[in-house]
Formats: C-alpha cells, sequence, structure tokens
C-alpha cells in the first residue's frame, strides 16, 4: 500500500463507500475506500506536507486502483496555478477518468484564466471518442462558454454529438439546459428545430422546465417540443 493509500484509507467509512458505489454504478464496490467529500481539503494539506517526490509519484502512478486516488488526482489537478503543467497533468489522466463524479469535479482555476487558449483543447476533446473525455469537453465549454465569452457557434459541436453513451448524453442535456438559461436565442432553435438526437433533446427540455431560472412561458414553450 502507498503513502497516499494509507492516508486515504484513514478516513474510511464503509457505510459512506456503500453509498457512493450507488451513486456510481459504472465502479464495482471495491473500488470504493469511502471517503466523505469534506475530507479531501485535509488529506491534500497531509499530502503537501510530505515530500514533494510523494505527490509527483502519485500523479505518474496510473492507473489508480480505488475510485478515491481519481478523486484526490483531479483535485490535486485543480490545485495546479500554472496553465501549461495544469494541461500536461489532466491530459497525462484523462484516460484513466472514469466516471462522472472524477470529470465533473474538474475546475482549475488556470484554465478559467486561459480559456480562449484552452478552446481548441475543449474542441478537440469533444470529438474524442472516449465518453468521460468528451463530457469533461463539455463541462468546460459549458462552464467558461455561455456568459461573456459566448458566441452561438460553440451550440453547433455539442449539438452535432450522437452517441450511445448515458453520461455524454446527460451532459449534452445539461449543457443545452444551461445554454437555455444563458444564451435562450441562441440556443431555442436548436430545440425547435430539432438538431439535438432524441434522448438528450427530450431530456434538455425536461431539466430547462425543472429550472427556476427559465420563466413559466418560456417553459411551456419548450414542452411544446418534446418528441
Amino acid at each position: 500500500m502507498t503513502t497516499i493509500q494509507k492516508i486515504l484509507f484513514e478516513y474510511q467509512d464503509e457505510k459512506y463507500g456503500d453509498f457512493a458505489a450507488k451513486l456510481i454504478p459504472t465502479l464495482a464496490r471495491e473500488a470504493f475506500i469511502g471517503v466523505r467529500s469534506p475530507c479531501y481539503k485535509e488529506i491534500i494539506k497531509r499530502i503537501k506536507a510530505l515530500p514533494p517526490q510523494e505527490a509527483r509519484s502519485f500523479l505518474k502512478s496510473l492507473p489508480h486502483k480505488y475510485h478515491e486516488e481519481n478523486a484526490l488526482h483531479i483535485a490535486l489537478i485543480n490545485k495546479i496555478k500554472n496553465y501549461d503543467e495544469c494541461l500536461a497533468e489532466l491530459e497525462d489522466f484523462l484516460p484513466y477518468i472514469n466516471n462522472w463524479a472524477v470529470s465533473d469535479a474538474l475546475n482549475p482555476p488556470a484554465f478559467k484564466k486561459n480559456r480562449q487558449e484552452l478552446l481548441p483543447k475543449l474542441q478537440e476533446w469533444i470529438k474524442a471518442p472516449a465518453p468521460f473525455t468528451k463530457r469533461i469537453g463539455l463541462l468546460l465549454l459549458m462552464k467558461y462558454f455561455l456568459d461573456d465569452a459566448f458566441k452561438p457557434e460553440y451550440l453547433e459541436l455539442p449539438a452535432s454529438i450522437r452517441s450511445e453513451e448515458y453520461y455524454v448524453n446527460m451532459m449534452i442535456a445539461w449543457f443545452f439546459a444551461e445554454a437555455l438559461v444563458k444564451q435562450w436565442d441562441s440556443a431555442l432553435p436548436y430545440i425547435t428545430e430539432k438538431k439535438l438526437a432524441p434522448w438528450p433533446h427530450n431530456k434538455a427540455i425536461q431539466k430547462a422546465c425543472e429550472s427556476f431560472r427559465v420563466s413559466p412561458e418560456h417553459k411551456e414553450y419548450l414542452k411544446t417540443f418534446r418528441l
């Protein structure tokens, strides 16, 4: 057992491990140690107190055995302040991300500060065959490019995806539900003209209708386009 695995097991809660395994059904129960999310802040502090080579070795020792190691890995990537270093570490890790909880935890400040430089990478990841690489590309496009940096053409690539992967389709739906909230006029034609695959089309409408940020009038209008 590695030093970092030993630290993670100090925070083990087997009942929480049972609960987490139900939330992430794509992984076997034995992949979970059972570490609650608030514990990672303290765990990261302890890792920073270790010799620097411990963290470097951990980031390079892929694949990890436990889900919590992957969760810790993405949390450490989020802490990297240098953009190029952060991107390099993420690209090394991308092939090993195997569930939504790890992919959706990605949000490094270094990326947000350099989002225009990051944009070609997001577009590359969205086109990738690996489902969670694709999901990360969509997730960050949603987080960084639906507000002041928005351009209508950013909706085209997500709308073009046709996938059999549940977690990809759910991300497309989430993306367009957010687009309907933040960029109604640009996003609406993708619904009215049925440019999405049927499942994410209906799910995007559902999620938008569940949002308190969409007006009652817009919700009623969206419902008329359910397939």
